[in-house]
């Protein structure tokens, strides 16, 4: 699943972090691969990620085997992370003249599949329609879109829903956008809420129930190497994501089994 959207400060990388550690919460095994050069997510959970540090930068440039990258998250088991440096930020112009550019990823996931087996793999991308989130959909089968419930929130998101269309026609059949996430919502305020309809008379069910409040647990927590799931499980966007979690587990299961 690919967590993507090109406008910054939308809780991409915060839903990424969260919901992998909700559902490895619940039994399931999960990977988070950190596509963004500025590693927050590996931050968040508290995988090296240094320069030097063998990342998803060589996966893509050098095809290095994604398992020799990936290490479990501490005091968090069945929760995975392939981490990404700096050294990702010059990706995009690295990738360019590569043969099969767009789906060096996938191939990277094909040899990886058969060796270890995850329930839920979740790509967190950088703030842009750039090589690395087009790798992350061209390897992706769903995509989730995390909007924030503030003014804007549905501009460029037509630019994206149109970059999903292309990849969908060019390199993957098989993508489409299966969950929208409403975050940052603040119930204090009427804009929230009109947001928050707007989305759904849009996207309709494609809309999780839960939605993400604005919350100062959630923003603390990457400073502590933590997801909010562990640093204070309590808090209500630890419930809310974990609420989320479930959804997404539910469709899941309710497409597979249809």
């Amino acid at each position: 699943m690919t967590v993507a959207n090109q406008k910054g400060g939308v809780g991409k990388t915060t839903s990424a972090v969260n919901l992998a550690a909700a559902l490895s919460m619940h039994g399931q095994r999960v990977l988070v691969v950190d596509l963004d050069p500025q590693g927050n997510a590996s931050t968040a959970l508290a995988t090296e990620h240094r320069a030097g540090v063998p990342s998803i930068y060589q996966v893509l440039v050098e095809d290095l085997a994604l398992e020799s990258i990936v290490t479990e998250v501490p005091d968090m088991p069945g929760l995975y992370c392939a981490p990404a440096t700096l050294d990702l930020a010059g990706a995009e112009i690295e990738l360019v003249p590569m043969v099969g550019r767009e789906t060096r990823l996938k191939r990277a996931f094909t040899a990886f599949e058969s060796k270890m087996n995850f329930d839920y793999i979740l790509m967190d991308c950088p703030p842009s329609l750039g090589l690395l989130t087009v790798n992350a959909m061209a390897a992706a089968q769903e995509v989730l879109i995390p909007i924030q419930c503030e003014y804007y929130a549905l501009e460029g998101l037509t630019q994206l829903l149109q970059n999903v269309e292309l990849v969908r026609a060019h390199l993957n059949q098989s993508l489409n956008v299966s969950t929208i996430l409403l975050t940052m919502y603040d119930g204090r305020t009427r804009l929230a809420s009109q947001v928050a309809e707007e989305v759904r008379s849009h996207f309709g069910p494609t809309v999780l129930d839960a939605v993400i409040p604005r919350s100062v647990r959630v923003s603390e927590a990457p400073s502590y190497g933590q997801s909010v799931m562990t640093y204070d499980p309590g808090s209500s966007g630890a419930m809310a994501y974990m609420e989320a979690a479930r959804e997404m587990a539910y469709r899941g299961a309710a497409v597979a089994g249809s």
